[in-house]
């Protein structure tokens, strides 16, 4: 499968996925705020590993990992019925925590400014 391919069926999948978790799941688990930030599909096909970033507190957070993986049946079924492709990926929910990062270093870089200033007077 060329890179280019594989490129546009992770792309695919992301926008879809996304447009499920916020349309078509109707669960009351879903608290806090989904984002899909990455989708990875293997090369046969037969996996797709779905990336989400979760925004709100510990509490939501979990219930929301956990309605997410228990609909990922739906959420194949329903890419069965809107992507066309030679099989329907299994569907593999997996947190990703690369934002909180992000704003965790920014706030810790933030706070080194602050001393090297107050330092500096």
């Amino acid at each position: 499968m060329a890179k280019y391919r594989g490129n546009r069926i992770n792309e695919e999948m992301r926008k879809e996925i996304s447009s499920i978790i916020q349309n078509d799941i109707k669960d009351p688990r879903l608290t806090a705020m989904i984002s899909v930030t990455k989708v990875d599909v293997t090369k046969d096909l037969r996996y797709a590993k779905v990336y989400v970033s979760l925004f709100g507190n510990d509490d939501s957070k979990k219930s929301t990992l956990e309605a997410l993986k228990s609909s990922s049946g739906f959420i194949r079924r329903e890419i069965g019925h809107r992507i066309n492709l030679r099989y329907t990926p299994e569907i593999i929910i997996e947190l990703d925590n690369t934002i909180e990062q992000g704003m965790h270093i920014d706030a810790l870089l933030e706070k080194i400014k602050e001393k090297e200033h107050h330092d500096n007077e």
